[in-house]
């Protein structure tokens, strides 16, 4: 008899318990009084317990039926998440979206652009990977990631497609208790070599053997960004940073901007961008990320909060 009970009768149940009233869950369900009825007490049957007490003038939930609904809801909200999915993977949604995300890429902007993701698609899974360098490149090649956000690795594979996501400031810095903290004016590249310079690394074989913006021999290779935050800040070397991310303790003296000679005034431009294999680009999904990634919008309900 259990294996007899239908989502129409759950559905019932629910909008009779949440009315207070058979009629009324009759009006939201565009039903009869009478069927709502008939169609409470067939489930009723199946399930061997009463669902409603129908000895007041209106009905009310009984213990069975209270502990019950908790189910009921769950079965149908499982059943229209199930629906959704299946409806978006007809029209071509992808079952799930695998991203690499480059370690410098501003965390804000991307915690915003998947809060967006979430709401716009509430039942694709969503992976996303953070590395940097070649490390980003890598899964985008082998087709385990749909696409990748690049920016420390300044050349892809031909095979990949670019698509300019956003530029952002890159500065050279130390602490202030660093030697190099105290040299006036721009630092020439041989003074560089005689410090440790902390540098970002990967595990991939696409950037092995190449160095970029590297000054000094003697360095410090770190995979993690916030490591190379916090021994910059330690005193432990000198290296390059997103702006964004050491704003702050410049403004506070934590850390101090260097110069180096033959390079730009002020801070540097780093380009970041999407790529993805050109013979297979990214699907309703990941297409929508990527022109999100582009924007600076915050969700509106943190739009809202913000004073």
């Amino acid at each position: 008899m259990l294996d007899g009970v239908s989502l129409d009768q759950l559905r019932t149940f629910i909008a009779a318990a949440d009315e207070g009233s058979f009629s009324a869950g009759g009006r939201r369900l565009r039903r009869a009084q009478s069927v709502v009825s008939q169609t409470l007490a067939n489930l009723e049957a199946q399930l061997g317990v009463k669902l409603f007490d129908r000895s007041r003038r209106q009905p009310v939930l009984t213990s069975q039926g209270v502990a019950l609904l908790a189910e009921a809801r769950m079965v149908v909200s499982g059943m229209d998440v199930f629906k959704a999915r299946a409806k978006g993977l007809s029209e071509g949604l992808e079952p799930e979206l695998s991203v690499v995300v480059d370690v410098v890429f501003p965390l804000e902007r991307l915690t915003n652009a998947v809060v967006a993701f979430q709401e716009k698609f509430p039942t694709t899974p969503l992976r996303l990977y953070v590395e940097a360098l070649g490390a980003v490149l890598q899964p985008v090649i082998e087709g385990r990631c749909a696409f990748g956000v690049m920016g420390s690795l300044p050349t892809a594979p031909a095979q990949l497609t670019r698509e300019r996501l956003l530029t952002m400031g890159w500065a050279f810095v130390a602490s202030p208790t660093h030697p190099l903290a105290s040299i006036k004016g721009l630092i020439p590249a041989h003074v560089l070599a005689q410090h440790r310079q902390l540098v970002l690394t990967d595990r991939s074989e696409l950037s092995q053997g190449k160095d970029f913006g590297v000054f000094s021999a003697n360095n410090w290779r770190l995979a993690d960004l916030g490591a190379k935050h916090a021994f910059l800040r330690a005193g432990l070397g000198w290296g390059g940073m997103p702006v964004a991310v050491v704003e702050t303790d410049l403004a506070h003296g934590s850390l101090v901007q260097i110069g180096i000679e033959d390079g730009p005034e002020g801070h540097l431009v780093m380009a970041m961008s999407a790529v993805f294999k050109t013979d297979t680009p990214p699907g309703p999904a990941g297409r929508w990320l990527i022109e999100r990634l582009k924007s600076n919008t915050a969700p509106p309900r943190e739009r809202r909060s913000a004073p």
